[in-house]
């Protein structure tokens, strides 16, 4: 009668020490295949990627193992797939799949006094991540968290005129090159108001650079490319984030006057210097030109300025003609009874000049009003629902940096003169009047009117402000002078 329970314990005894021994066996192999792994990759790029690489287990023919960031699994499945896969089959042929996971934070706490839990069940992988070691690279770049692409902005769909020839024209250069082409002009540099085209150009880029699968094109907004590589810093993976980026075939930049953080604008100065000199392409957008980002470094700035910098300017009533009908084939594509008539075409094109967006809120609008009511677009119809985007009076957004830049011209200065520290007459004068405009056609605050011109002080701006208010209100040909520079920069 006793035996039984006795050769019950017993049993269990030898399935815990074989367990044991199994998990042995595999951490062993485990410790052979590391070391194959850093004579191979070397000891910075082995500590960059794999030193917190750990194994779960192994089953029939694959291996499991773990990474606990979602960036380190894409890069390595990307990048290190077939090695780590060689370097297993080195130590045991029959296995032919690496399932790399990304492992939880918590681990589940262990009993004192119990046995060793399997290797398996020590962490709680991701499911949704789960994937062979040789799956491809994703289009959008999952190994840097590319920004989203919105599937409708292509070279089909974008709209060209005499404002944008030049910008679409080297768009789709870059676009159709080829891994291994010569680069003719690096970087590629775009600028432009809001709502002019500047992101659909770039996605553009991305969407048909992807297509071929041949190259790695990576399109980043600045705030994106400032999160990837602070939460690299996080975690400990800046290298690793470093040699990703410096992988990259096209890097796309959107919204580069955002870039913020002296830290982040090193390594973007780094990145930039390392792909061009590499013979990569780069493509970046901004609402200015490079010599008007004042929070970018000289060197940065000097960098963009050395490739081509194409400005796109306002839409035409041509073009913003040929949007209106572009949108409206878009729209009809799902409301095959949709139609525009031409003269609310026109009437639109001539009346909504402010931005493409606005464009195609209007059609929006049309769209919706028409099917929710069951009538018929007419010119009455729209001209009550885009009423509001109708500015013909709406002042020009005026700009520090367009101040500083008609007067220096005005005045037959530099504007680095104006945010200098030099103090001769021919230079004091127009900041001055720079300052007074700065503080009459604009919104910004006198202390940071101050920090763009060459980081002055508050008073000093409103010393600048008070002289050439006294000035112009006795001096005739003065108050002319400034009268000339408003009416320049509200054209």
């Amino acid at each position: 009668m006793t035996r039984e329970p006795l050769h019950g314990a017993h049993n269990a005894t030898l399935s815990l020490k074989r367990s044991f021994l199994t998990m042995t066996m595999e951490q062993d192999r485990w410790s052979r295949v590391k070391g194959r792994l850093r004579s191979t990759v070397g000891e910075d790029v082995y500590t960059s990627w794999f030193a917190r690489m750990d194994l779960e287990g192994v089953q029939d023919e694959s291996v499991r193992l773990s990474v606990p960031t979602r960036f380190l699994k894409s890069w390595i499945q990307a990048h290190y797939a077939e090695r780590v896969l060689s370097c297993w089959q080195a130590e045991m042929p029959e296995v032919h799949r690496i399932d790399l996971t990304v492992r939880s934070a918590v681990r589940p706490v262990i009993q004192p006094k119990e046995a060793p839990a399997p290797v398996e069940t020590r962490r709680t992988p991701t499911p949704e991540l789960r994937s062979t070691a040789t799956a491809p690279v994703s289009a959008n770049h999952d190994a840097l968290g590319g920004s989203p692409l919105d599937p409708r902005l292509t070279f089909a769909s974008f709209v060209v005129g005499r404002s944008n020839t030049l910008a679409h024209a080297a768009a789709r250069q870059v676009a159709e090159g080829r891994r291994g082409d010569p680069v003719m002009f690096n970087p590629l540099y775009i600028h432009a108001g809001v709502g002019l085209g500047k992101t659909h150009l770039l996605q553009a880029v991305t969407w048909a650079g992807n297509s071929g699968n041949e190259r790695k094109v990576l399109y980043l907004t600045a705030e994106k490319f400032m999160y990837g590589f602070v939460a690299a810093l996080k975690t400990q993976t800046a290298l690793a984030f470093k040699e990703a980026l410096r992988g990259i075939d096209v890097l796309v930049i959107d919204d580069l006057q955002f870039l913020q953080g002296k830290s982040t604008q090193a390594e973007f100065c780094h990145t930039l210097n390392a792909l061009i000199d590499a013979g990569r392409q780069v493509v970046i957008a901004a609402d200015r030109p490079p010599s008007d980002l004042e929070s970018l470094d000289d060197r940065v700035r000097s960098r963009l300025a050395g490739g081509l910098v194409v400005e796109m300017g306002s839409l035409g009533e041509e073009l913003r003609h040929g949007i209106l009908k572009s949108r409206v084939a878009a729209a009809r594509a799902h409301h095959a009874t949709f139609e525009v008539p031409e003269e609310v075409l026109h009437y639109l094109a001539r009346t909504i000049t402010h931005n493409g967006r606005d464009l195609e809120g209007a059609i929006n609008r049309l769209l919706a009003h028409s099917k929710l009511n069951n009538r018929p677009v007419t010119l009455e119809m729209a001209e009550h629902e885009v009423r509001d985007l109708v500015r013909p009076q709406e002042p020009k957004r005026i700009k520090i940096e367009d101040i500083q830049r008609v007067v220096a011209r005005q005045y037959n200065v530099s504007r680095s003169d104006l945010l200098s520290s030099r103090r001769t007459a021919n230079v004091v004068r127009p900041r001055q009047v720079a300052m007074y405009l700065a503080k009459t056609l604009t919104l910004r605050s006198l202390p940071e009117i101050g920090r763009r011109f060459g980081g002055r002080d508050h008073t000093t701006v409103l010393h600048a402000v008070r002289k050439i208010e006294a000035l112009v209100s006795k001096d005739t040909a003065l108050s002319e002078e400034v009268e000339s520079l408003k009416r320049q920069l509200q054209e």
